[in-house]
């Protein structure tokens, strides 16, 4: 008897040496209340909303300038002395935004900033893309983004986008979200015939030359001549929007998945959808500032930015001005020099990590990788292979964040992007942290990521919404 009081004594010592020193990860599913999963779950249902409604950049762009104007914010003229309280934004040539609240503390503090991106992985359409082969009409097209091209097959494809006409005009294209409307698809080898196919590198499966959407078959009638199938595409296209096959060339037409945001699960834990990476972050870091109850004490801005799938190339991805810009205005505003601005500034860069996945455990480090339900994952590198392509937080600021997501009890966890020699991926945060802006990346584990569907977890998606909010209230 007296052995085994021992024993339970040192086992009680252990459990409590245990709790102090190692590392406390918890499952949101089994400690949330039901008051704070009902809390999750009603969030997500407006999340899945947006996720139906923006399925571009553009889209992004409208939904949350929607959101903003309801919201009480005004846009943005340089120049105007803003006082504390006020809402501001600005559009950057319709594909990126930025919105801010101004705080009570001046500029030369610094601000509060959230950066996540709205592009997402889809099939571009070429500048040329109408073409009949085999009395059967497709459009041709280039991918965008790191895709494994042989998943856009046999799925129902929307399209989206503008068309510029040569009077300048703009056309809005939305065609496959309605039930009423038609989709398209890329059609795939049937097994019977694929021998050789199979034979292929996995890369390689479908090329990129393969990606051919189909949109008709039917002949123009009226005619006898070539390329009728094609004519009577044309033709329909004229007739509806206006347009000639020349107004292609200036047209930014997208073919994304036609099905709508759905939960997955009997339980409905989770969310499938296409534009998860990174209109998660998007929705909560928006969401964010939306809810903020009263005046931070330092300005809060956040900035929805275009092109990061790509390299964050081009005028309306992060490596462009535009931010500092639009900083510079403020800075300007209250006489304070930008570079006070931006070295006093702290960023949370909002994006998705990999999801450990018990199908392919291989990939992953399991002590250093996001799990389903363990909360909003702090990212301190991404990059590949030798951190290349990555800013590495400081350890000061990778405390500071840990403090603040403890204070105010969220549920977080940490993670990298697969085994150091696996591969590996960037987000925008090198680019902010180029600005001599502290920033560490913080976003959703993912499961799936950058295939036509992706799947999170309703209560991480929840726990990245308070993840954010305490930062810009910090």
């Amino acid at each position: 008897m007296a052995n085994k009081a021992n024993q339970e004594k040192k086992n009680a010592k252990s459990k409590e040496l245990k709790e102090k020193l190692f590392i406390k990860r918890r499952n949101t599913a089994k400690i949330f209340t039901e008051a704070e999963q009902k809390k999750a779950d009603k969030f997500c249902d407006g999340y899945k909303a947006f996720l139906d409604l923006a399925k571009t950049e553009r889209e992004a762009v409208q939904q949350a300038v929607t959101e903003l104007e309801k919201a009480g914010f005004s846009l943005f003229e340089a120049g105007k002395k803003y006082k504390a309280g006020d809402k501001i934004y600005t559009v950057n040539r319709g594909k990126s935004v930025i919105a801010a609240i101004i705080g009570k503390e001046s500029l030369d503090k610094g601000v509060n900033l959230l950066a996540s991106h709205i592009d997402s992985p889809r099939l571009d359409l070429k500048q040329r893309p109408l073409y009949e082969d085999g009395e059967l009409a497709y459009f041709k097209t280039h991918y965008y983004g790191g895709i494994k091209k042989y998943q856009w097959t046999a799925v129902p494809l929307a399209l989206h986008g503008v068309v510029i006409k040569s009077d300048l005009s703009e056309v809005k294209i939305n065609i496959g979200e309605d039930d009423s409307d038609p989709v398209f698809a890329v059609t795939d080898l049937l097994p019977h015939l694929a021998e050789e196919q199979y034979k292929r590198p996995a890369n390689k499966l479908i090329k990129g030359e393969e990606l051919n959407i189909l949109i008709g078959s039917r002949p123009f009638r009226e005619d006898d001549g070539s390329e009728l199938v094609k004519l009577n595409i044309m033709k329909l296209l004229n007739e509806k929007y206006g347009i000639i096959e020349a107004d292609l060339l200036s047209a930014e037409l997208e073919a994304v998945p036609a099905f709508k945001a759905r939960d997955i699960g009997f339980d409905r834990s989770l969310i499938g959808s296409y534009g998860q990476d990174d209109r998660v972050c998007a929705y909560t870091t928006l969401k964010a500032l939306l809810d903020l109850k009263k005046t931070p004490q330092k300005t809060a801005v956040v900035v929805l930015t275009d092109k990061e799938e790509v390299g964050s190339d081009g005028n309306t991805g992060l490596k462009s001005a535009y931010m500092k810009f639009f900083l510079a205005d403020l800075a300007e505003m209250q006489s304070v020099a930008l570079r006070t601005l931006l070295s006093n500034s702290r960023c949370l860069s909002a994006d998705v990590n990999a999801a450990f996945d018990p199908t392919f455990p291989d990939v992953t480090e399991k002590l250093n990788v996001a799990y389903i339900n363990y909360g909003v994952a702090l990212t301190k590198y991404t990059g590949s292979r030798g951190k290349a392509g990555t800013s590495d937080a400081s350890a000061e600021f990778t405390a500071e964040i840990r403090k603040l997501f403890d204070d105010n009890k969220i549920a977080w966890q940490t993670g990298e992007l697969g085994k150091v020699d696996m591969g590996g991926g960037g987000t925008v945060a090198m680019f902010l942290a180029n600005l001599n802006i502290d920033t560490i990346d913080v976003g959703v584990p993912v499961l799936s990521m950058h295939a036509p569907m992706e799947i999170t977890a309703k209560n991480d998606v929840y726990e990245a919404y308070r993840a954010f909010g305490a930062f810009i209230n910090s």
